[in-house]
């Protein structure tokens, strides 16, 4: 499973879907992307393949930061890297 999590102006902490193949992950990691680089404010909606029904719409001018992470299918622990990574562990503690 991979997670992409998006990281919105104004928001504590990530918001996120999930992709079964890495692919579909890699395709919506750059539509992200791409909206994020046009610079123009549109409206993207988001679904997740682990929680069918998921939806997510986003105002793309709110988005700061997007990140592609594969999840381990050993521990089931998503590989998260720089402050969330440190949050967890802070907080695991």
């Amino acid at each position: 499973m991979y997670t992409i999590d998006l990281i919105l102006r104004h928001v504590p902490m990530p918001v996120s879907i999930e992709r079964k193949e890495s692919a579909a992950a890699t395709a919506v990691y750059q539509q992200i992307q791409q909206a994020m680089a046009s610079g123009t404010p549109t409206v993207l909606e988001l679904t997740c393949d682990r929680q069918v029904g998921k939806k997510l719409t986003v105002l793309t001018s709110e988005i700061v930061a997007v990140q592609l992470a594969d999840k381990d299918a050993h521990s089931s622990v998503t590989s998260r890297g720089g402050f969330f990574a440190q949050l967890v562990q802070q907080t695991s503690n």
